[in-house]
């Protein structure tokens, strides 16, 4: 294989390129007729199949543009950012020109391990977890588009540079943000089985301005109290309310009763009730994230840094998603983030360190120079699903490599150089546009990247000395035949099989 075959799959991004890539897929994951739903989020083609057994998964790993594939509740292709919303349409055009004459039969024979799967996989919490990620996922582009906005803007207000189209900045910037609660309900209501309007319009009284004329408790209330948590809970008993008057209301009052109980009741009680108390929920989230990297930082980002990889294998780490939205919209920026996205840095240092003990594995030190850019700007899944975790004990490691980057970045916010990122969704190289602190631009890009090299150094040096066993050694650091640059060993004369290189990604 020429050095241009090995070439990332990313390089190339014609739209032949992109149905190429939808076609390839399509065949490996049991034809059309095995599909049931496409999505997409930041970096991953999400596919529910009707039979699971039909996917050709170590076929589908070795296509170039593949970076990993993931098992949840979808079955879910890691594409990258911005090639998977290039390939989505692709391969939707492709399921709408193609015939489905065996999907039914597919349904019929795949019901069984869907059910089975669905029942292992949907505890109440993780169902949970996964609408609350339902709701705020596909509010991700408009938060990092906006946040970068706002971290260009405010560069032009230091340089004192283009006084005249700031203003103008800072109002695109900001729109999204000061109406951020209306999307939240809207895509809750939609999540909850509701009519999504009617959540955005119960949840567009909480940025309503005239809401600072009612008094609960004694306490006017303030535009914009409670916030996204606000209108998750609003938008929630929208929902309820709905449904209840569906059940009751005649069909032939239906279009007028039902609309408006739904707003006026849950209306009332989010003006009376759900503002007060989410307002307080709000602010004791920020006064705690505040006070616990002002006391303990260090420590806590050592933490949420060694603790992250895991809660993302587990599906966990969705829960911070209303949090993170939560002080960015109370503060300005979430100052979890930086310290999460060290986690990112302890994978890359651990590759790194994978790519070294093993010189003769060409299989898996091709995985690595392919999967290293993506997550260098943050895109952990090929690395983890295709190195780390297959090894176990890299996986640890990278693990130590956050906690220590974490660490980092924790300590600086003890020491009042506060990083934070104005928007969720990038990490690595790719969250230095987002970044925001409170002791100037340098500083904080410094102490971000800072962060970055210890997670770096730390994954590498503890996957070197402590990620490997010397029975690890002697199974993984082999010449592998699918490596084309791989030098010719002579063969042994007797002795077992070495055992199979983790897969390709």
């Amino acid at each position: 294989m020429s050095p241009d075959d090995q070439s990332s799959p990313h390089d190339k991004s014609s739209p032949h390129d992109h149905r190429a890539t939808a076609a390839a897929i399509l065949p490996l994951v049991g034809g059309a007729g095995n599909i049931s739903s496409v999505a997409h989020c930041m970096t991953r083609l999400r596919l529910g199949l009707r039979d699971r057994s039909l996917v050709r998964d170590e076929d589908l790993r070795a296509l170039p543009s593949v970076l990993g594939v993931v098992e949840d509740d979808t079955y879910q292709i890691v594409l990258g950012p911005g090639t998977v919303a290039r390939v989505t349409p692709e391969f939707e055009a492709l399921l709408a020109d193609a015939p489905k004459r065996t999907a039914d039969d597919l349904a019929a024979a795949g019901a069984a391990i869907r059910a089975a799967r669905k029942a292992r996989n949907a505890t109440p919490f993780k169902l949970f977890l996964r609408r609350i990620a339902n709701i705020f996922v596909p509010l991700i582009p408009a938060l990092i588009g906006c946040g970068i906005i706002a971290g260009l803007n405010g560069l032009l207000i230091n340089l004192h540079w283009l006084p005249a189209v700031t203003p103008a900045l800072a109002a695109v910037a900001s729109g999204f943000m000061a109406l951020i609660a209306v999307f939240v309900g809207y895509n809750t209501a939609k999540e909850f089985g509701g009519t999504p309007v009617l959540g955005g319009a119960v949840a567009s009284i909480i940025v309503f301005a005239g809401v600072q004329k009612v008094e609960v408790f004694g306490q006017a209330l303030s535009p914009g109290q409670g916030g996204v948590l606000g209108a998750l809970g609003a938008a929630v008993l929208a929902v309820y309310v709905e449904k209840w008057c569906r059940r009751r209301v005649p069909e032939s009052l239906d279009v007028l009763v039902t609309p408006t109980l739904t707003v006026l009741v849950s209306g009332l009680v989010t003006v009376f009730g759900l503002m007060f108390v989410a307002g307080e929920v709000s602010r004791a989230i920020g006064d705690f994230a505040d006070w616990l990297l002002a006391h303990a930082g260090a420590g806590a980002g050592f933490v949420l840094g060694g603790l992250f990889l895991p809660l993302v294998m587990l599906g966990l780490h969705q829960a911070l998603i209303p949090i993170h939205t939560t002080l960015i919209e109370q503060q300005g920026s979430t100052v979890l983030l930086p310290i999460l996205a060290m986690a990112g840095a302890g994978q890359v240092g651990a590759a790194m360190a994978v790519y070294v003990k093993l010189p003769r594995n060409g299989s898996l030190r091709r995985t690595i120079r392919s999967a290293l850019p993506a997550g260098l700007l943050g895109v952990g899944e090929p690395l983890i699903y295709g190195v780390s975790l297959p090894l176990g004990r890299p996986f640890v490691t990278a693990c130590v490599g956050g906690a220590f980057g974490g660490g980092f970045v924790g300590l600086f916010n003890m020491l009042g150089d506060k990083v934070g990122s104005t928007a969720i969704g990038p990490s690595g190289w790719a969250l230095f546009p987002l970044l925001d602190g409170n002791r100037g631009l340098g500083e904080t890009l410094a102490v971000y990247a800072g962060g970055l090299l210890v997670g770096y150094a730390a994954g590498f040096l503890a996957t070197y000395f402590f990620g490997f066993s010397r029975a690890m050694i002697e199974e993984f650091d082999v010449t592998t035949p699918t490596d084309p640059a791989a030098p010719a060993t002579p063969e042994p004369e007797a002795g077992p099989e070495p055992g199979p290189a983790p897969a390709k990604v």
